[in-house]
């Protein structure tokens, strides 16, 4: 649940903010993006009973489209965005499957079953998926977010080494993210890395000075070197 939510604050920074229209959720004048998004940024401020209620306002345009044959690949960008937001990761993958029948190259929809089956714990799916965009989309606007996954998925496996290299080119095409380069750190550390871990626990600590795992990884290699 920790892991779910870190990450989930992490995307948020990387999407940017959005704009929050006027009308209330059940507005017909909404579509299901604008939904997504009032919803997200809820989520962001936690207010959570308000961002489901756009959630699911967001879910039933998309499933109106769809029942309607009225469906772009924005619809099924929108409703898998959606539901990963809701942690319904199992429908995430079916309707990103039927989204790839259409269009097997809707990298939007790839990306967020990456994403979907890592919190699944399939982590060889999600590694596929995350390889598949960032390989396709060198600079697209989840490269640096499926990076981090990828860097997750091999610290994860023990592969201390890969999991460096994945961090370390999600943490230059995007810099500002303490959660990221405390990962660095951690990966680094296990390494025996220890003046390259201290780098990275001192740069999550400065973007983020209440990090106490941070703060404690520092101290950990201290007091080994002492």
């Amino acid at each position: 649940m920790r892991r779910y939510r870190f990450v989930m604050i992490v995307t948020f920074i990387l999407m940017g903010p959005s704009v929050f229209p006027q009308t209330s959720p059940g507005g017909t004048s909404q579509s299901a993006l604008q939904n997504y998004r009032i919803g997200r940024d809820l989520e962001a401020r936690s207010r959570m009973e308000e961002a489901e209620g756009y959630y699911a306002e967001a879910v039933l345009i998309c499933m109106d489209e769809i029942s309607r044959n009225a469906a772009t690949m924005d619809t099924y960008a929108a409703l898998t965005w959606t539901l990963r937001r809701q942690r319904k990761f199992g429908e995430v993958i079916s309707w990103g499957e039927r989204a790839l029948q259409i269009n097997a190259n809707e990298y939007r929809v790839i990306e967020t079953m990456g994403e979907a089956y890592f919190y699944l714990n399939d982590y060889a799916r999600s590694l596929t998926f995350m390889q598949r965009y960032v390989n396709s989309l060198p600079n697209g606007e989840q490269t640096p977010t499926a990076y981090f996954f990828i860097g997750e998925i091999f610290r994860l496996r023990r592969k201390f080494r890969h999991a460096d290299i994945a961090y370390t080119t999600a943490l230059q095409l995007a810099p500002g993210v303490s959660l990221w380069w405390y990962r660095l750190g951690l990966v680094r550390e296990a390494s025996g890395d220890y003046i390259p871990a201290i780098q990275a626990y001192e740069q999550a600590l400065r973007l983020n000075p209440d990090y106490p795992e941070a703060s404690q990884g520092l101290e950990r290699i201290r007091r080994l070197s002492t």
